[in-house]
Protein backbone atom coordinates (compact mmCIF):
# COMPACT_ATOMS: atom_id res chain seq x y z
CA UNK A 1 0.00 0.00 0.00
CA UNK A 2 1.28 3.82 -0.29
CA UNK A 3 0.20 5.89 2.23
CA UNK A 4 0.47 9.87 2.82
CA UNK A 5 3.77 10.31 4.46
CA UNK A 6 5.64 13.59 5.25
CA UNK A 7 9.86 13.47 5.79
CA UNK A 8 10.39 13.98 9.93
CA UNK A 9 12.90 11.37 11.56
CA UNK A 10 16.62 11.26 10.69
CA UNK A 11 16.80 7.68 8.98
CA UNK A 12 18.29 4.81 8.65
CA UNK A 13 19.10 5.23 12.51
CA UNK A 14 22.60 3.05 13.37
CA UNK A 15 22.75 -0.29 15.20
CA UNK A 16 26.07 -0.46 17.34
CA UNK A 17 26.96 -2.80 19.65
CA UNK A 18 27.36 -2.79 23.63
CA UNK A 19 30.36 -4.36 24.22
CA UNK A 20 30.92 -3.38 27.85
CA UNK A 21 27.34 -4.06 29.13
CA UNK A 22 27.53 -7.48 27.30
CA UNK A 23 30.58 -8.34 29.14
CA UNK A 24 28.93 -6.95 32.38
CA UNK A 25 25.81 -9.39 32.32
CA UNK A 26 28.35 -12.43 30.78
CA UNK A 27 25.47 -13.41 28.10
CA UNK A 28 24.25 -13.02 25.06
CA UNK A 29 26.05 -10.26 22.87
CA UNK A 30 24.04 -6.78 23.01
CA UNK A 31 23.15 -4.52 19.86
CA UNK A 32 21.40 -1.25 19.91
CA UNK A 33 18.94 0.13 17.54
CA UNK A 34 19.41 3.61 17.87
CA UNK A 35 15.88 5.29 17.28
CA UNK A 36 16.82 7.66 20.18
CA UNK A 37 18.63 9.54 17.38
CA UNK A 38 15.58 9.98 15.16
CA UNK A 39 16.25 13.57 15.00
CA UNK A 40 12.77 15.75 15.75
CA UNK A 41 12.84 17.61 18.66
CA UNK A 42 15.41 15.04 20.52
CA UNK A 43 14.69 11.99 19.22
CA UNK A 44 12.69 8.71 19.35
CA UNK A 45 10.49 6.28 17.75
CA UNK A 46 7.44 8.48 17.79
CA UNK A 47 9.20 10.55 15.06
CA UNK A 48 8.47 7.12 12.38
CA UNK A 49 4.94 7.38 13.16
CA UNK A 50 4.18 10.44 13.07
CA UNK A 51 5.70 10.80 9.29
CA UNK A 52 2.19 8.82 8.71
CA UNK A 53 -0.02 10.91 11.00
CA UNK A 54 0.98 14.11 9.30
CA UNK A 55 1.03 13.04 6.02
CA UNK A 56 -2.99 11.89 6.69
CA UNK A 57 -3.24 15.28 8.34
CA UNK A 58 -1.80 17.00 5.64
CA UNK A 59 -3.51 14.89 2.98
CA UNK A 60 -6.70 15.78 4.73
CA UNK A 61 -6.28 19.63 4.46
CA UNK A 62 -5.81 19.42 8.57
CA UNK A 63 -4.53 22.89 9.58
CA UNK A 64 -4.40 22.04 13.69
CA UNK A 65 -3.66 18.48 15.26
CA UNK A 66 -4.72 17.11 18.73
CA UNK A 67 -3.31 14.62 21.10
CA UNK A 68 -3.47 12.81 24.17
CA UNK A 69 -0.74 11.84 26.59
CA UNK A 70 0.54 11.19 30.23
CA UNK A 71 1.60 14.68 31.33
CA UNK A 72 5.81 13.23 30.08
CA UNK A 73 4.49 11.80 27.12
CA UNK A 74 7.22 11.47 24.62
CA UNK A 75 4.77 11.20 21.84
CA UNK A 76 2.82 14.42 22.77
CA UNK A 77 6.09 16.44 22.85
CA UNK A 78 7.13 15.11 19.25
CA UNK A 79 3.73 15.92 18.39
CA UNK A 80 4.81 19.69 19.18
CA UNK A 81 7.49 19.65 17.55
CA UNK A 82 6.18 18.04 14.43
CA UNK A 83 3.22 20.47 14.13
CA UNK A 84 5.46 23.57 14.93
CA UNK A 85 8.05 22.47 12.45
CA UNK A 86 4.70 21.98 9.23
CA UNK A 87 3.30 24.85 10.76
CA UNK A 88 0.09 23.43 12.05
CA UNK A 89 -1.32 24.40 15.22
CA UNK A 90 -1.04 21.71 18.17
CA UNK A 91 -4.07 21.02 21.02
CA UNK A 92 -2.30 18.40 23.42
CA UNK A 93 -3.89 16.79 26.33
CA UNK A 94 -2.10 15.50 29.58
CA UNK A 95 -3.45 12.95 31.54
CA UNK A 96 -2.83 12.38 35.11
CA UNK A 97 -1.46 8.84 35.02
CA UNK A 98 1.60 8.70 37.88
CA UNK A 99 0.54 9.48 41.29
CA UNK A 100 2.63 11.78 43.76
CA UNK A 101 4.44 13.53 41.60
CA UNK A 102 6.54 16.46 41.87
CA UNK A 103 6.80 20.33 40.33
CA UNK A 104 9.61 18.51 38.09
CA UNK A 105 7.50 16.16 36.66
CA UNK A 106 4.84 18.93 36.05
CA UNK A 107 6.74 21.47 34.64
CA UNK A 108 10.45 20.11 33.22
CA UNK A 109 11.28 17.43 30.31
CA UNK A 110 8.52 16.53 27.71
CA UNK A 111 6.26 19.39 29.72
CA UNK A 112 8.92 22.38 28.92
CA UNK A 113 9.59 21.25 25.12
CA UNK A 114 5.33 21.25 24.69
CA UNK A 115 5.56 24.66 25.83
CA UNK A 116 8.62 25.89 23.94
CA UNK A 117 6.99 24.25 20.62
CA UNK A 118 4.31 26.58 21.67
CA UNK A 119 1.69 23.48 22.24
CA UNK A 120 -1.97 24.94 23.72
CA UNK A 121 -2.00 22.60 26.88
CA UNK A 122 -5.01 21.31 28.74
CA UNK A 123 -5.15 18.87 31.26
CA UNK A 124 -7.16 16.00 32.06
CA UNK A 125 -7.95 14.09 35.41
CA UNK A 126 -7.87 10.59 34.62
CA UNK A 127 -5.37 8.51 33.84
CA UNK A 128 -6.93 5.08 32.28
CA UNK A 129 -9.27 5.70 30.28
CA UNK A 130 -8.25 5.35 26.72
CA UNK A 131 -11.72 6.08 25.53
CA UNK A 132 -12.77 8.59 27.72
CA UNK A 133 -9.30 10.21 26.77
CA UNK A 134 -10.12 10.46 23.12
CA UNK A 135 -13.70 11.62 23.70
CA UNK A 136 -12.47 14.64 25.13
CA UNK A 137 -9.96 15.71 22.40
CA UNK A 138 -13.23 14.47 19.77
CA UNK A 139 -15.13 17.33 21.56
CA UNK A 140 -12.09 19.63 21.22
CA UNK A 141 -12.08 19.00 17.47
CA UNK A 142 -15.91 19.73 16.95
CA UNK A 143 -15.28 23.54 19.24
CA UNK A 144 -12.30 23.89 16.42
CA UNK A 145 -14.74 23.06 13.42
CA UNK A 146 -17.46 25.29 14.63
CA UNK A 147 -15.22 27.88 14.71
CA UNK A 148 -13.84 27.47 10.89
CA UNK A 149 -10.67 25.41 11.98
CA UNK A 150 -9.62 21.68 9.75
CA UNK A 151 -8.25 19.93 13.34
CA UNK A 152 -6.87 16.27 13.16
CA UNK A 153 -7.22 13.74 16.11
CA UNK A 154 -4.31 11.39 16.88
CA UNK A 155 -5.82 9.06 18.69
CA UNK A 156 -5.17 6.76 21.72
CA UNK A 157 -7.50 4.22 21.91
CA UNK A 158 -8.29 1.29 20.15
CA UNK A 159 -10.85 0.74 17.19
CA UNK A 160 -8.74 3.43 14.70
CA UNK A 161 -6.02 2.88 11.93
CA UNK A 162 -2.32 2.41 13.28
CA UNK A 163 -1.08 4.56 10.64
CA UNK A 164 1.84 5.32 13.31
CA UNK A 165 3.09 1.40 12.99
CA UNK A 166 3.46 1.84 9.40
CA UNK A 167 6.13 3.64 10.31
CA UNK A 168 7.93 0.63 12.05
CA UNK A 169 6.70 -1.86 9.05
CA UNK A 170 9.35 0.56 7.41
CA UNK A 171 11.94 -0.06 10.30
CA UNK A 172 11.55 -3.83 10.22
CA UNK A 173 12.66 -2.97 6.40
CA UNK A 174 15.89 -1.10 7.59
CA UNK A 175 16.33 -3.70 10.08
CA UNK A 176 16.55 -6.46 7.96
CA UNK A 177 18.76 -4.56 5.27
CA UNK A 178 21.47 -4.07 8.11
CA UNK A 179 21.80 -7.22 9.08
CA UNK A 180 22.20 -8.34 5.55
CA UNK A 181 24.59 -5.23 4.63
CA UNK A 182 26.65 -5.17 8.09
CA UNK A 183 26.71 -8.27 8.49
CA UNK A 184 24.60 -8.75 11.79
CA UNK A 185 23.75 -11.66 13.85
CA UNK A 186 20.27 -11.10 15.43
CA UNK A 187 18.94 -13.57 17.07
CA UNK A 188 15.82 -11.79 18.70
CA UNK A 189 14.48 -8.12 19.24
CA UNK A 190 13.77 -6.60 22.48
CA UNK A 191 11.19 -3.50 22.35
CA UNK A 192 9.19 -1.75 24.64
CA UNK A 193 5.47 -2.54 24.39
CA UNK A 194 2.87 0.49 25.10
CA UNK A 195 1.29 1.86 23.11
CA UNK A 196 1.43 -0.96 20.94
CA UNK A 197 2.56 0.59 17.12
CA UNK A 198 6.18 0.33 17.73
CA UNK A 199 6.16 -3.11 18.38
CA UNK A 200 2.50 -4.69 15.83
CA UNK A 201 4.27 -2.93 13.26
CA UNK A 202 7.98 -3.76 13.79
CA UNK A 203 6.80 -7.68 14.03
CA UNK A 204 4.51 -6.99 11.40
CA UNK A 205 6.37 -5.90 8.72
CA UNK A 206 9.20 -8.65 9.86
CA UNK A 207 6.55 -11.32 8.97
CA UNK A 208 5.90 -9.49 5.83
CA UNK A 209 9.13 -9.60 4.25
CA UNK A 210 9.28 -13.35 5.19
CA UNK A 211 11.58 -13.06 8.44
CA UNK A 212 10.92 -15.31 11.72
CA UNK A 213 12.91 -13.36 13.90
CA UNK A 214 11.49 -13.45 17.13
CA UNK A 215 10.26 -10.29 18.88
CA UNK A 216 9.68 -9.63 22.82
CA UNK A 217 7.43 -6.73 24.27
CA UNK A 218 8.22 -5.12 27.44
CA UNK A 219 5.23 -4.54 28.76
CA UNK A 220 5.72 -0.58 30.37
CA UNK A 221 2.23 0.40 30.80
CA UNK A 222 -0.05 -2.56 31.05
CA UNK A 223 -0.07 -5.92 31.86
CA UNK A 224 0.51 -8.53 29.47
CA UNK A 225 -2.59 -10.42 28.73
CA UNK A 226 -4.67 -6.32 28.38
CA UNK A 227 -1.11 -5.77 26.09
CA UNK A 228 -2.11 -8.73 24.04
CA UNK A 229 -5.75 -7.71 23.00
CA UNK A 230 -4.18 -3.96 22.25
CA UNK A 231 -0.94 -5.82 19.97
CA UNK A 232 -4.28 -8.06 18.31
CA UNK A 233 -6.35 -4.54 17.06
CA UNK A 234 -2.88 -3.25 15.96
CA UNK A 235 -2.49 -6.44 14.21
CA UNK A 236 -6.22 -6.38 12.73
CA UNK A 237 -5.88 -2.80 11.64
CA UNK A 238 -2.50 -3.35 9.56
CA UNK A 239 -4.34 -6.50 7.96
CA UNK A 240 -7.17 -3.62 6.75
CA UNK A 241 -4.20 -1.02 5.85
CA UNK A 242 -1.83 -3.64 3.81
CA UNK A 243 -5.28 -6.24 2.09
CA UNK A 244 -3.47 -9.12 3.74
CA UNK A 245 -4.45 -11.62 6.48
CA UNK A 246 -2.52 -13.69 8.54
CA UNK A 247 0.79 -12.13 8.39
CA UNK A 248 1.21 -12.47 12.33
CA UNK A 249 0.64 -15.49 13.92
CA UNK A 250 -0.70 -15.91 17.92
CA UNK A 251 2.14 -17.41 18.47
CA UNK A 252 4.18 -14.29 17.17
CA UNK A 253 2.86 -11.96 19.40
CA UNK A 254 5.31 -12.51 22.56
CA UNK A 255 5.26 -10.45 25.87
CA UNK A 256 6.50 -9.90 28.93
CA UNK A 257 4.98 -7.93 32.34
CA UNK A 258 7.72 -8.74 34.90
CA UNK A 259 9.71 -5.58 34.68
CA UNK A 260 6.58 -3.46 34.92
CA UNK A 261 5.61 -3.28 38.83
CA UNK A 262 5.09 -1.23 40.74
CA UNK A 263 2.80 0.65 37.42
CA UNK A 264 3.41 2.49 34.46
CA UNK A 265 5.31 5.83 35.09
CA UNK A 266 6.99 4.60 38.65
CA UNK A 267 10.75 2.75 38.54
CA UNK A 268 11.82 -0.29 39.86
CA UNK A 269 14.92 -1.95 40.96
CA UNK A 270 15.09 -3.64 37.75
CA UNK A 271 15.01 -0.71 35.79
CA UNK A 272 17.09 1.84 37.94
CA UNK A 273 20.39 -1.35 37.41
CA UNK A 274 19.21 -0.94 33.84
CA UNK A 275 19.41 3.00 33.73
CA UNK A 276 22.93 2.52 36.05
CA UNK A 277 24.68 0.35 33.90
CA UNK A 278 23.60 1.76 30.41
CA UNK A 279 24.99 5.50 31.26
CA UNK A 280 28.42 3.83 32.98
CA UNK A 281 29.09 1.21 30.66
CA UNK A 282 28.12 2.67 27.84
CA UNK A 283 27.12 6.11 27.83
CA UNK A 284 23.71 5.45 26.82
CA UNK A 285 20.69 7.35 28.35
CA UNK A 286 17.37 5.46 29.02
CA UNK A 287 14.48 6.85 31.16
CA UNK A 288 12.41 5.49 33.84
CA UNK A 289 9.24 5.55 32.09
CA UNK A 290 9.66 3.06 28.78
CA UNK A 291 13.16 2.99 28.21
CA UNK A 292 14.81 1.80 31.30
CA UNK A 293 12.12 -0.95 32.06
CA UNK A 294 12.27 -2.48 28.44
CA UNK A 295 16.65 -2.20 28.81
CA UNK A 296 15.76 -4.52 31.79
CA UNK A 297 13.84 -6.55 29.71
CA UNK A 298 16.78 -7.06 27.26
CA UNK A 299 19.35 -7.78 29.73
CA UNK A 300 17.47 -10.26 31.51
CA UNK A 301 16.75 -12.07 28.13
CA UNK A 302 20.24 -11.67 27.05
CA UNK A 303 21.35 -13.77 29.90
CA UNK A 304 18.85 -16.62 29.16
CA UNK A 305 19.32 -17.14 25.71
CA UNK A 306 22.86 -17.30 26.13
CA UNK A 307 26.66 -16.77 24.99
CA UNK A 308 26.67 -17.20 21.36
CA UNK A 309 23.82 -15.41 20.89
CA UNK A 310 22.84 -12.03 19.97
CA UNK A 311 20.16 -9.64 21.13
CA UNK A 312 18.94 -6.45 19.33
CA UNK A 313 17.20 -3.70 22.00
CA UNK A 314 15.26 -1.33 19.83
CA UNK A 315 15.81 2.12 21.94
CA UNK A 316 13.04 4.19 21.84
CA UNK A 317 14.11 7.34 22.91
CA UNK A 318 12.56 8.89 25.89
CA UNK A 319 15.18 11.42 27.04
CA UNK A 320 13.58 14.42 28.17
CA UNK A 321 11.48 12.81 30.03
CA UNK A 322 14.61 12.10 31.99
CA UNK A 323 14.59 15.31 33.12
CA UNK A 324 10.81 15.08 35.10
CA UNK A 325 12.27 12.74 37.46
CA UNK A 326 15.29 14.63 37.89
CA UNK A 327 14.89 14.14 42.50
CA UNK A 328 15.01 10.50 41.75
CA UNK A 329 17.61 9.87 38.95
CA UNK A 330 19.53 12.13 41.44
CA UNK A 331 19.61 10.29 44.08
CA UNK A 332 20.11 7.23 42.49
CA UNK A 333 22.97 8.64 40.80
CA UNK A 334 24.64 9.88 44.07
CA UNK A 335 23.69 6.49 46.22
CA UNK A 336 25.42 3.94 43.55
Amino acid sequence: MTAPRVSLAHLPTPIEALPRLSEDIGGANLLVKRDDCTGLAMGGNKARQLEFYFGDALAQGADTVLITGAVQSNYVRMTAAAAAKLGMTCHVQLEERVDDVGVAYRESGNVLLDQLFGAQIHRFPVGEDDVAADAQLDRFANELRAAGRNPYVIHLGLGHPPLGALGYMEAAREILEQQHTEQLQIDEIIVASGSGQTHAGLLYGLRTRGSDLPVIGICVRRDQSTQLLRIQDHVSGLDALTSQADVVCPDDIVLVDDFLWPSYGVSNGHSETAMLKAARLEGLIVDPVYTAKSLAGALHRATQIGAGKSVLYLHTGGTPALFGYQPEVTALAANN
